[in-house]
This record gives C-alpha cells, sequence and structure tokens, in this order.
C-alpha cells in the first residue's frame, strides 16, 4: 500500500484513492526495460480484451498487438486470466489516481464532485474498454469485480465522512450510501453517453446531474 498525504483546499483526504493495487507480483519485472515491456504487453491486453472480450481474447492477438513474442508474454504473466486480473487493477489505479489529482485544488465537496464526475466521464472516453472489461471481470474472477468497486468506493466514502465533518454536505445519509449511489449516477452517465454518443456529456446535461446531487447533499439552510 503506498502511503500518501494529499489534501486539498477543502481538507479532502484522497489517499484512499491513491491504494496500490495488490495485483499479483511473482512476476514483476526489475528493470526499466522489463516495466516498460510488461506495460506495453497490459496496454495491448485492454485493447484486445475490449474488442475480443475474454473469451474471445488469445494471447497470441495480445501479443502481436504488443510487437512482442508469446515466450516474452509468459514472463510477466502466467496465463491470459493473470493478465486480466492485473489490467483490472491497473485500471483501477490510474482512474483514481487521475480522479485524485483532478480534485487535490477542489475548494469544497461539491465542487470536487463535479469535477470527479468530469474527470470520470474524461478517463472514460480514452478507455472505452473500461466497462466491457469489469463487467467482464465479474465473470472472470468475482472477487477482483468485487475488489474494483469496494476500492472505489472508500476513496469516496472517505472523502464524504470528511464533507460532512466540516458541514458542507448534510450528514442525514451514511457516507456509505451516498458513495454507491453516486457511482451508480456516474457509471450510468457514463454509459449513456460516452459509450453509445461516444462523447463526454454536454455541459448542460453535467449541469442537471450537478444540480441534483447539490439538492440532495447540500445542507440545510439555516433560517
Amino acid at each position: 500500500m503506498v502511503e500518501t498525504n494529499l489534501t486539498g483546499e477543502s481538507g479532502l483526504n484522497l489517499g484512499a484513492y491513491l491504494v496500490e493495487a495488490q495485483a499479483p507480483r511473482d512476476y514483476e519485472p526489475v528493470t526499466d526495460r522489463g516495466r516498460a515491456t510488461k506495460e506495453n504487453i497490459l496496454a495491448a491486453a485492454e485493447v484486445v480484451f475490449g474488442e475480443s472480450s475474454y473469451d474471445g481474447a488469445s494471447i497470441s492477438e495480445i501479443t502481436r498487438r504488443a510487437g512482442v513474442a508469446q515466450g516474452t508474454f509468459y514472463q510477466y504473466f502466467p496465463d491470459k486470466r493473470a493478465a486480466f486480473v492485473e489490467l483490472v487493477h491497473q485500471l483501477n489505479h490510474a482512474l483514481r489516481r487521475t480522479i485524485a489529482r483532478a480534485i487535490a485544488e477542489a475548494p469544497d465537496r461539491l465542487t470536487a464532485e463535479r469535477i470527479g464526475f468530469t474527470t470520470f466521464f474524461e478517463y472514460v472516453r480514452h478507455h472505452r474498454s473500461l466497462y466491457r472489461i469489469i463487467r467482464e471481470s465479474e465473470f472472470v474472477d468475482i472477487d477482483t469485480y468485487r475488489w474494483h468497486y469496494t476500492v472505489l468506493s472508500e476513496g469516496y466514502i472517505q472523502g464524504l465522512k470528511q464533507a460532512q465533518a466540516d458541514g458542507e454536505i448534510r450528514d442525514e445519509i451514511s457516507p456509505d450510501t451516498l458513495a454507491w449511489i453516486l457511482m451508480g449516477i456516474a457509471e450510468a452517465a457514463g454509459a449513456r453517453w460516452v459509450l453509445w454518443e461516444e462523447t463526454t456529456p454536454p455541459d448542460s446535461v453535467v449541469d442537471e446531474l450537478m444540480a441534483f446531487i447539490h439538492s440532495a447533499l447540500a445542507p440545510p439552510v439555516a433560517l
């Protein structure tokens, strides 16, 4: 686990977004060249799994896309499933790192929500295979599927707890419930626009999403 002390202007503790993926390390390269080769294989795997599904993907196609010999694949992964699982961990970590950096300077939680949502949409636009890969992980490795959403929620819950303690959002709803609701909204909106329309949601849609979230989260105004 990577220890972090990232804190935004509003005191948001972002450390949970950057928890290192607990991927298998038996095949971890020790040289820069080896790490670059492994990253290249994972990048190719992301494309192949996204295009062909897990069952339809082959190691030969992954290595062809990566421009390496099949034997090279086995220097880093024992089998296709291991590569798939590590890819999920890599995508998850990259998503959390991207969001953490984007919201680090947010002045308050509601602003952080808007930045976080738009950052998520942009990330998915550049990693369109993410949805298919995560959905397939439920059937390839259920523990990895649960891990993906659990780790995402942990960072969210931590930020929401802090915002409630600071009086930035209402505290009648548990941060655990809020986190999963907000994650569901983001994922559904991403599927509707980024996957189906192949674009990020229009500003008007983001405005409507944020108006809804603001009405749900903003603390009541004292009279």
